[in-house]
């Protein structure tokens, strides 16, 4: 059997980025540099590299700072939070923006809100104990 190891976007500004997903409580776990390449992988999560966690790779390719566009087949990204209220609050204050207010999802009730990093990607919040 296999398992989800992570998701890989590509991202214009490496640090805007990084402090953005620490608002979320993630940490860088592990960086790559490679000259020859001329990029950066960062790694990040919630876990050391525990089982079951996936993570993020957020892929600087040094020079492109215009930017990526985002596309059309990508939805959004989602992390487990136990207070979204406060997350929210917490990009919000760090300079994110929030897309969709903390509230019950259409038609349901768990709580939930939506964010954006500094490239667009979509990030939902879903409320776990």
């Amino acid at each position: 059997m296999g398992s989800y190891l992570h998701t890989m976007v590509r991202v214009r500004n490496l640090d805007a980025s990084i402090a953005f997903y620490k608002l979320l409580g993630m940490h860088e776990l592990r960086r790559r540099e490679v000259p020859e390449g001329k990029y950066t992988l960062v790694f990040i999560g919630y876990a050391d590299n525990a089982a079951g966690q996936a993570e993020i790779e957020l892929t600087y390719n040094w020079g492109q700072d215009d930017g990526y566009e985002v596309g059309t087949g990508f939805g959004h990204f989602a992390v487990g939070v136990p207070d979204v209220a406060a997350v929210a609050e917490a990009v919000r204050a760090g300079g994110g923006k929030v897309t969709r207010e903390a509230g019950p999802v259409k038609f349901g009730t768990t709580i939930i809100a939506f964010v954006e990093d500094p490239d667009g990607y979509k990030i939902e919040l879903i409320q776990r104990p």
